[in-house]
Formats: structure tokens, C-alpha cells, sequence
């Protein structure tokens, strides 16, 4: 038994050493947000588990929402296992929230031809409006403050992280290297590896260690198919859509009940925008705004406006939801080329909805008692002033207003109770 385990106990070993010894690489292209925090921290929750040497952050982000960035702030300054953020590849930023993130980090470093800084908060209220300039002040002296912690214990220029976060400066990597921002320009992960093997690092704690990278295998952590699909419906652009098309289907459910797959597809678009929502910062005013739109579109076919009150639903709609998503950050926002076109298509598409539901109530029933009403028949015995009439393929109990003989084309004026009803002559064609 002993000769028969010991292989695989030696195997497992030496597998436990490998992951153990390993560099783990994770990549966020994204805003920051609770997705790409729950990413990072679940990341830096597997570097510590297995013991890891190193774990860089790819990063390319345009920045995002503070409450996130100081959640991986806080796990970054917790970590057992020294962290890196790498901004890369060229062309790619670090800027507000990330070099906040950047400048926490054990080690920070950038790619040839990328950019750091503009981080000058921008105060948005709980109703999407901007903050007053009291609170905007108060919010911009918590973030410096929390810059120069963090840029002093980490031994980094405190004036030039200051200037990033109060005047918005940009720091090209040259620029942040050149004011000791950064620790490096690395123009791949192997040149950052090998330029930071066998150096010194001080720990946020004030430990010193030595990183020992050399040909450890280098293993990347992909985000799960979960943080996948959240981060696409996350996307501003697909939100936007998830919410019209949300509206159009529980509308087209409420107008046609019974129908239900417009109402469960858009119950699941609209509970699926609600929670993109909880990430983006939304202006309710915009909500309101769209809201409106629909009201004033059911209101064309209520009221003879001669077209003004589809006019003024389709502007609504626009500038709702152009107003929609308050953020400072392009990548937050829904792009003009898609809320145009959507919000047009989707006015229309109501409109056209609401008009058939109205043709449809005017329409003259067909079916029951009153499809009854104005058909035509044959009295099967004299009407005087009661008798039988054939009418809708049915012989009917029926009474007359004036004497009508057997044979005579009679025509339905009324259904009365007691399934009788009331007939006069037909007119001749």
C-alpha cells in the first residue's frame, strides 16, 4: 500500500509546489465597479490560499464608482501576498478610480504609450444630480486625504498623487516614473517579472521581503462566466436597450393579457436593467422623463393633438434618456448613436401598438350577445308580436315591434334577457 501511494503522494507535491510558486495574472478591461471588485478580491483571496509570489492586475480602466475602488483599496492593503497593477497594453489607462488603485498597490508599473491620473472626484447625489459645491468640496479633501495615505506609505511622491486627484493631471508613464508615481516601465508581463526578481519590496505594513519571481509559471485567472455575463449587462448601451425593451413588453402584456411571453421576457429585461442600474449612477429625472414619453404617446390616440403630442413624447424620450445615466465617464454612459435610433424605433413601436389596441375597442363585436346585434336572419314563424327567428346559424326565441310573417329577412336590434331577442324587418337591398 505504501509503494502504491507514494508516487501520487510525490505528485501531489510537486503539483502543491508548482501553484504554490506561481505568479498569478489576472486582467481587468473594464469601469470599476462591483463586478470588478468582486473579480480582484476574489483573485487576491486565491494568491493568499495558495500562496503565491506575486499577483499582478492588468488594468485598463477609465475609472468608476468610489465605493468599489475602496473596497479593493482595502483588500489590496490587507493582502499577505504582495500585489502589482500593471497597466497595459499600450494605449491603455489607469486613470481616476485605477490610479487610486495603482498607487495602492505593492507595485506599480506601465506599459510604453500609456496614461495615469485624472482623478478628480466628481460628486453625484443618490438622484443622479450633482452635488452642491459644500458637499463637492467635503467629497474632493476625503479623496486627497486618502491619496496622501496611501502615497506615503507607500513611499510614492505624495504632490504629484495630490495634483492627480486635485487639478485632474495626466501623467504619461515617462511622467509618472520621472515623479516616482510609478516603480517601472515594463513593456511586457516577462520584462516586469524579470526587472522586480530578487529586489526588495517594503509591504504597507513597513515588512521588507524579497521577491523571487525566476521561472516561476506565470498562471492566469479568468473571470467566471457569472462575472462575465454581469459585466456585459452592466454595459450602459445594453442596459439602456434591456430597459425600452423591458417597457414594450409588460406594455404589450398589460394591453393583450394573456399573451405571455411579452410579459415574462419583459419582466427579465426590466429586472435585468434594474440591476445594471444598481451599478450605473441613473438620474431619476431622465426615468421620469421616458416614463412620461409613454404617457404622452397613449395620450395621442386619447386626444386629437394633430401630432403634437407624439412629438413631444418622442423628445422626451430622447433627452430622458440621453439624461438617463450621470456619469462623467463616456464608458458609463449610453452611447448617442444607440439612444436616438432606440429611442425613435421604440416611440414609434408604442405608438403603433396603442393604435391597434384602440381600432380594436371600436371595432364592432362579432362574438357573443352583442356580435348578435345587427345580423341578419329568417323569422321560422309568424312574429306577432313573438316567434322564432333563424339568425348566426341558431334559432333564437325573438319578438317584434309590428306583425312579421313566416319567411320574412329579419334584422337583430337588441339581445334580450332570457336569451330572447328583438328583430324588425330587414331593409331590402
Amino acid at each position: 500500500m505504501v509503494k502504491l501511494f507514494l508516487p501520487v503522494l510525490i505528485f501531489l507535491s510537486l503539483f502543491a509546489s508548482v501553484v504554490q510558486g506561481a505568479i498569478l495574472l489576472i486582467e481587468v478591461d473594464a469601469p470599476i465597479h462591483p463586478i470588478t471588485s468582486e473579480y480582484i478580491r476574489q483573485a487576491i483571496d486565491r494568491a493568499e490560499k495558495e500562496d503565491v509570489k506575486l499577483l499582478i492586475i492588468q488594468l485598463n480602466t477609465p475609472g468608476g464608482l468610489d465605493s468599489s475602488m475602496r473596497e479593493i483599496i482595502s483588500r489590496i492593503l490587507s493582502s499577505k501576498i504582495p500585489v502589482a497593477t500593471y497597466v497595459s497594453p499600450s494605449g491603455a489607462r489607469a486613470a481616476s478610480a485605477g490610479f487610486f488603485i495603482g498607487i495602492a498597490c505593492d507595485l506599480f508599473v506601465m506599459a510604453p504609450g500609456t496614461n495615469t491620473g485624472a482623478a478628480h472626484p466628481v460628486g453625484i447625489s443618490i438622484t443622479g444630480q450633482q452635488m452642491d459645491k459644500t458637499m463637492e468640496e467635503k467629497v474632493l479633501q476625503d479623496s486627497i486625504s486618502y491619496i496622501k495615505t496611501i502615497a506615503e506609505k507607500r513611499g510614492r511622491n505624495v504632490q504629484a498623487a495630490v495634483r492627480a486627484v486635485k487639478e485632474s493631471t495626466s501623467y504619461t508613464e515617462k511622467e509618472a516614473l520621472e515623479n516616482k508615481l510609478i516603480d517601472y516601465i515594463a513593456s511586457n508581463i516577462n520584462d516586469l517579472i524579470g526587472y522586480f526578481d530578487g529586489k526588495k519590496i517594503k509591504r504597507f505594513d513597513g515588512q521588507e521581503i524579497l521577491l523571487s519571481l525566476k521561472d516561476e509559471p506565470l498562471i492566469t485567472m479568468p473571470m467566471s462566466k457569472r462575472q462575465k455575463f454581469l459585466i456585459t449587462i452592466s454595459n450602459p448601451n445594453f442596459a439602456y436597450i434591456l430597459l425600452m425593451l423591458g417597457l414594450l413588453g409588460l406594455y404589450f402584456e398589460f394591453s393583450n393579457p394573456g399573451a405571455i411571453l411579452p410579459g415574462v421576457l419583459g419582466g427579465i429585461s426590466l429586472l435585468l436593467a434594474i440591476f445594471a442600474f444598481q451599478i450605473l449612477p441613473i438620474n431619476y429625472v431622465g426615468l421620469l422623463l421616458i416614463l412620461l414619453a409613454i404617457g404622452l404617446l397613449i395620450l395621442e390616440v386619447k386626444v386629437q393633438s394633430y401630432g403634437v403630442l407624439t412629438v413631444g413624447g418622442i423628445i422626451a424620450m430622447i433627452i430622458g434618456s440621453m439624461m438617463l445615466v450621470n456619469s462623467p465617464l463616456p464608458e458609463l454612459r449610453p452611447s448617442i448613436h444607440i439612444i436616438i435610433p432606440v429611442a425613435i424605433s421604440l416611440s414609434l413601436i408604442f405608438l403603433f401598438l396603442i393604435i391597434l389596441v384602440v381600432k380594436a375597442h371600436m371595432r364592432r363585436a362579432i362574438t357573443g350577445r352583442e356580435g348578435l346585434i345587427g345580423e341578419t336572419g329568417t323569422a321560422q314563424t309568424d312574429l306577432n308580436p313573438s316567434g322564432k327567428v333563424f339568425v348566426h346559424g341558431e334559432i333564437w326565441n325573438a319578438e317584434a315591434p309590428e306583425f312579421i310573417p313566416k319567411g320574412t329577412k329579419v334584422q337583430v336590434v337588441e339581445v334580450l334577457n332570457g336569451l330572447k331577442i328583438r328583430v324588425k324587418k330587414a331593409q331590402a337591398n
